[in-house]
């Protein structure tokens, strides 16, 4: 026997129903790669902070272009070996967006899959030129200043406010730390400072006595490094046991919270440049609220400019819709209010401008902003 389906207004209505629960299921995935493994999970956890409050306000507003916000959290344990991995999982997902890596080792790998794929990706907190000197992306794009405008600001703190006569510079013969050093050394050689000494250090040694006996027979009055806490840690600390009580310095990468656990009380006084402290810029208070209210601290590095970097999405999106290539345009072409102030990009990708400022640390591991 042949059965003739009717259809009927009921079956019409639920229909309709049907399309407009798909139609309201619609997602709009983000692909966000940090660390989430490794002695740097810190800065991961700070954009994690900063990128879900910013998508848990906007779901909670009704998304984007009614799209609701779908974060995918994957580790790339800041390691460049880890990076294309990173960045293919984005690709493989199905997003075309992400908030892209703290580090500049994994970052500068990543960013070529990212041009690639046509994918629209900002790092918050990879600072090296590399990232966008190397292939001049349109792609590609940062809420973070770069280290050649870190070091020059580091310099000229150095040279103005410390006024020493004779600085060592050490690094980690990293892509960051190298490269920041780099930058100093170059500023400071123009403000007509002595660097006494440029040289690097290995990742991952447990005694640094053969450096820091070179220090103490050469006297400097400063001494910058640049890399991350790990080794920074352990240079200061055993700098203090032997004897050595000369000033450090270092950029944000140096900025984090196990720094104290390792150098102990020979953290004090050490003086860091990092964003400014984005928490206490006026206008943001509104979104200090929604960190209260989705139980996250505004605290750290890369926690605002993640959470810029999401708003510059977002603004992007809603003005020309989810076609990664005329987001790319829109944002070269636009500037952006946030919350880490004005938001304009040169044709690579960069902030024309970002506000750095030094902190000095206490010997529980507390941090002050003191310039400017």
């Amino acid at each position: 026997m042949k059965f003739k389906l009717r259809i009927t207004p009921c079956i019409l209505a639920f229909g309709a129903l049907a399309l407009a629960a798909g139609a309201h299921a619609e997602t709009l995935k983000i692909g966000i790669p940090q660390p989430m493994t490794g002695p740097n999970t810190q800065y991961g956890d700070q954009i994690q902070a900063g990128a879900l409050t910013a998508i848990d306000a906007m779901n909670e507003a009704g998304g984007i272009k009614g799209m609701k916000i779908e974060p995918l959290l994957i580790d790339d344990g800041c390691e460049p070996k880890q990076a294309v991995p990173a960045a293919n999982r984005v690709i493989n997902s199905g997003a075309k967006f992400a908030v892209a890596h703290a580090c500049s080792g994994t970052t500068v790998p990543a960013v070529n899959v990212y041009e690639q794929e046509g994918i629209v990706a900002i790092t918050p907190g990879a600072t090296s030129p590399l990232v966008t000197d190397t292939i001049k992306p349109h792609f590609f794009f940062r809420t973070i200043g770069r280290d050649d405008q870190q070091g020059p600001f580091a310099a000229d703190y150095i040279a103005k406010q410390l006024k020493p006569q004779k600085v060592a510079i050490l690094h980690d013969k990293q892509t960051y730390g190298s490269g920041v050093a780099t930058q100093v050394q170059k500023a400071l050689e123009t403000a007509g400072v002595n660097i006494a000494m440029f040289e690097g250090i290995n990742v991952g040694d447990s005694d640094y006595s053969a450096v820091i006996s070179k220090l103490k027979a050469l006297g400097p009055d400063l001494i910058y490094f640049g890399g991350y806490h790990p080794e920074l840690g352990l240079l200061l600390r055993q700098a203090r046991e032997q004897g050595l009580e000369t000033q450090f310095m270092g950029p944000e990468g140096v900025a984090n919270k196990d720094l104290a656990a390792i150098a102990g009380p020979a953290v004090d006084k050490l003086l860091v440049t990092l964003p400014a402290d984005f928490t206490k810029r006026k206008g943001n208070e509104q979104i200090l609220e929604q960190f209260k209210k989705y139980q996250r601290s505004p605290d750290g590095a890369f926690t605002m400019t993640a959470y810029a970097a999401m708003q510059v999405l977002a603004s992007s999106i809603n003005a020309v819709g989810a076609d990664p290539a005329k987001v790319a345009d829109y944002m070269h072409a636009n500037s952006f209010d946030t919350a880490i102030g004005k938001v304009d990009y040169d044709a690579k990708g960069d902030l024309k401008h970002f506000e750095f400022a030094v902190f000095r640390w206490d010997a529980n591991g507390n941090m002050t902003q003191i310039q400017p």
